[in-house]
C-alpha cells in the first residue's frame, strides 16, 4: 500500500492571487450554500478546500515564511467569501485573530508551530472565549491549575466556539486559578479531555457555522502552549493597537458580504421569478418603477457599506507599522462606523429584496430568507448602539474610543 503523500498548501504571495482564489472558490460555496443552511449540514469538505488553497496562510509573518499579505486583503477575502456563505467565511475569522494575537511572540511558541502548521498543512485555528451563565460576556471561570507533572490542567465549559469546527488547534481563554490572571491555553480537538458538542448551536441564523460547545475535562496544556497575559491593564492604560478594529473589520466583511449576497440573489429572483403588481402595466417586476427605485436605494446602501469598509481597512493597514493613540482611534472610528452601519443596511438590504421579489421568494427551496436570517444573527455579536456612542463622543468632544480588545 503507498502512503498519502499530504502536498503543502501554495503560497499566495500577492493580494491579486489572494483575491482570485477567494472569488473562485465564493463561486463554489454559493452553489452549495442554500442545502447547507437547510439542513444545518458542517462545511468540512469546503474547510478542506481552504485549507488546500493557501488562504489559511496568507497572514503568516514574513518571520516565520509566510506571505504577510497586508491585513486588508484578510477582510477582503472574508468578504469575497461570505458573499458564498457567510457560516464558512465566519469558521475563518478566529482562524485570523487568533494569528494576529501571537504574531508579536515572534520565534517564541506556540506561535512557531501554528504558523508552521499553516503554512505546511492548511492547519485552521479555531476559538473557545466565551462562556454561558456569566453575569457579563467577558468573564471567564474556565481555569487551569499547574499539573506537578509539569505543564497545567485545563477545565471549562465554552460556547459560542465559532471556528472551532474543523480546526486544528483551538485558543481557548481561561485563567489561572491561582493567582486570577487571564492565560490562553492552545488544544487540539483530539486531545484528552476536550470534547467538541457543536450540534447544540440552534440559532435561526448562521446555522452552518456550529458554534455551540466545547467541554474541556482535565485537560492537559504543556508549559509551550499556554500563553499568560498578564495582569488585567484598566482600557485608558492599554497601549495603542490596531488588533481590535482589525477583528471589528473582519467581522463586518461578513455582514458586508453577506448584504452583497442578499443584494444579487434578489435581483436575480426578480429577473427570472417574480410577477409585477397588475397597477404597474408592465410585463416584468424588474420594469416596475417602484421596484426600480427601492433597488437603487438598497444599491446605494451596500456600496456605501463597501465604500466605508474598504476606508477602514485602509487606515488599519496605515496604522500597523507605527500605531500610535490618533491613527489607531481612527481606524477604530471608521471600524466602528462600517460595522453599525453594516448591522443597520446589511438587514434593510436583505429584507428588502424580500419585499420587492414577492410571496414566491419566500419558499425555502430559493433559501433567500437565509440572508436576512444570518446578517441579523451575525450583526448581534456585538452591540451596534456602542459603535455609535464612540463616534458621537469622539464627534462632540474629541474623545478617542476606549481600547477594548476585540471589541473596539
Amino acid at each position: 500500500m503507498t502512503a498519502t503523500v499530504r502536498t503543502a498548501p501554495p503560497l499566495l504571495t500577492t493580494t491579486d492571487a489572494a483575491l482570485a482564489e477567494a472569488r473562485r472558490i465564493s463561486g463554489e460555496l454559493a452553489a452549495t450554500s442554500v442545502d447547507r443552511d437547510r439542513t444545518r449540514s458542517a462545511p468540512l469538505a469546503e474547510l478542506a478546500t481552504l485549507a488546500a488553497s493557501g488562504l489559511l496562510g496568507i497572514a503568516v509573518p514574513a518571520g516565520h515564511g509566510g506571505p504577510e499579505l497586508p491585513r486588508s486583503t484578510v477582510v477582503e477575502v472574508i468578504r469575497i467569501l461570505a458573499r458564498g456563505d457567510s457560516s464558512v467565511a465566519q469558521l475563518l475569522l478566529a482562524h485570523f485573530v487568533v494569528q494576529e494575537g501571537i504574531r508579536g511572540l515572534g520565534a517564541r511558541e506556540p506561535a512557531v508551530q501554528i504558523f508552521a502548521g499553516i503554512l505546511e498543512s492548511g492547519a485552521h485555528v479555531g476559538n473557545a472565549t466565551v462562556e454561558r451563565g456569566t453575569a457579563r460576556s467577558d468573564e471567564r471561570h474556565t481555569a487551569v491549575v499547574r499539573d506537578p507533572a509539569g505543564g497545567w490542567r485545563l477545565d471549562g465549559h465554552k460556547y459560542y466556539a465559532t471556528g472551532s469546527l474543523g480546526a486544528r488547534w483551538i485558543a481557548v481563554a481561561a485563567v489561572d486559578r491561582a493567582g486570577g490572571q487571564p492565560v490562553t491555553a492552545f488544544v487540539r480537538p483530539d486531545d484528552d479531555g476536550v470534547t467538541l458538542d457543536l450540534q447544540d448551536w440552534s440559532g435561526f441564523g448562521q446555522r452552518a457555522t456550529h458554534s455551540g460547545t466545547v467541554l474541556l475535562e482535565n485537560v492537559h496544556v504543556p508549559d509551550e502552549l499556554l500563553i499568560e497575559e498578564g495582569p488585567e491593564v484598566p482600557p485608558q492604560e492599554r497601549g495603542p493597537s490596531i488588533f481590535g478594529a482589525y477583528d471589528q473589520a473582519i467581522h463586518a466583511a461578513i455582514d458586508v458580504g453577506i448584504a452583497r449576497a442578499a443584494l444579487e440573489d434578489g435581483a436575480e429572483f426578480l429577473r427570472t421569478r417574480s410577477r409585477p403588481w397588475f397597477e404597474a402595466g408592465v410585463e416584468r417586476a424588474v420594469d416596475e418603477p417602484h421596484v426600480v427605485r427601492r433597488a437603487g436605494e438598497l444599491t446605494a446602501r451596500l456600496y456605501a457599506l463597501e465604500a466605508l469598509l474598504a476606508r477602514a481597512t485602509a487606515l488599519i493597514d496605515a496604522a500597523a507599522p507605527a500605531p500610535d493613540d490618533d491613527n489607531t482611534a481612527a481606524a477604530s472610528l471608521a471600524v466602528a462606523a462600517a460595522k453599525a452601519l453594516a448591522a443597520e443596511f446589511g438587514t434593510e438590504i436583505a429584507a428588502g429584496v424580500l419585499e420587492l421579489a414577492g410571496t414566491s421568494a419566500t419558499d425555502e427551496r430559493y433559501g433567500l430568507d437565509r440572508h436576512w436570517r444570518n446578517v441579523r444573527t451575525h450583526s448581534l455579536h456585538d452591540p451596534a448602539r456602542w459603535k455609535l456612542v464612540h463616534l458621537g463622543n469622539h464627534t462632540l468632544l474629541g474623545t478617542n474610543p476606549p481600547r477594548l480588545g476585540s471589541l473596539i
